[in-house]
């Protein structure tokens, strides 16, 4: 598996539930590795809560940890209450077990909205359990809906800044370049700014023309 890539809303998830959640199921949702969790929790200076510790599923996923070594039955060992009726191996452990199909109690259904810590307002449309690729942006949604497919290197912005306006009419379509120039001249007199936007209008207006 190629090393994980890990987003800003993929730390956030983290940092929520890295402390109550199964490390196994953190590495599902990331698509990553049980050890890539390990590493960035510990990189975040984030730990696991003292209750999940102290639960039968710490240790499973519990890498150079010997905790409960002093409870494992040895070899060979034959528990009292074989053969009674009613005796299941494990005991009462599977009662606690995660059953097939589990979700997280921060499992959210495909259509559910938030807003992300950028500010934007998101969509659920897929149930991958990747976040960056399972969580939309609603402008993106409604620009594919009236406009198409984002072009490669391009992206969506707001053309009045504000991130809750979501009309067509709002959006606009610029190319990633363009939005680091924008970003960069703000230190530039009023009137050269207007002419760098207009001359970036003029850019896309020649483009559109020619596709």
């Amino acid at each position: 598996m190629k090393r994980k890539t890990w987003t800003k809303a993929d730390i956030e998830l983290l940092r929520r539930d890295y402390p109550d959640t199964p490390s196994k199921i953190l590495a599902d949702r990331f698509d990553c590795t049980v050890r890539a969790v390990y590493g960035k929790a510990r990189a975040l200076g984030v730990c696991k809560t003292q209750a999940y510790m102290n639960s039968p599923h710490a240790y499973k996923f519990r890498q150079g940890d010997n905790t409960g070594n002093a409870f494992k039955f040895k070899p060979g060992h034959r528990p009292h209450n074989k053969g009674k009726k009613g005796w299941q191996a494990g005991g009462n452990a599977h009662k606690t077990q995660f059953k097939p199909g589990y979700r997280s109690h921060t499992w959210q259904p495909i259509g559910t909205e938030r807003i992300c810590k950028d500010g934007y307002l998101q969509r659920k449309v897929t149930d991958t359990r990747h976040s960056p690729r399972d969580w939309v942006g609603v402008h993106i949604i409604l620009w594919k809906e009236h406009r198409g497919e984002i072009p490669k290197n391009h992206m969506v912005v707001f053309r009045n800044g504000d991130k809750k306006d979501l009309q067509i009419d709002n959006l606009e379509l610029i190319t990633r370049a363009e939005n680091m120039q924008r970003n960069s001249i703000h230190r530039y007199p009023p009137a050269l700014k207007e002419t760098i936007k207009l001359a970036g209008k003029l850019r896309r207006t020649i483009h559109e023309k020619q596709n």
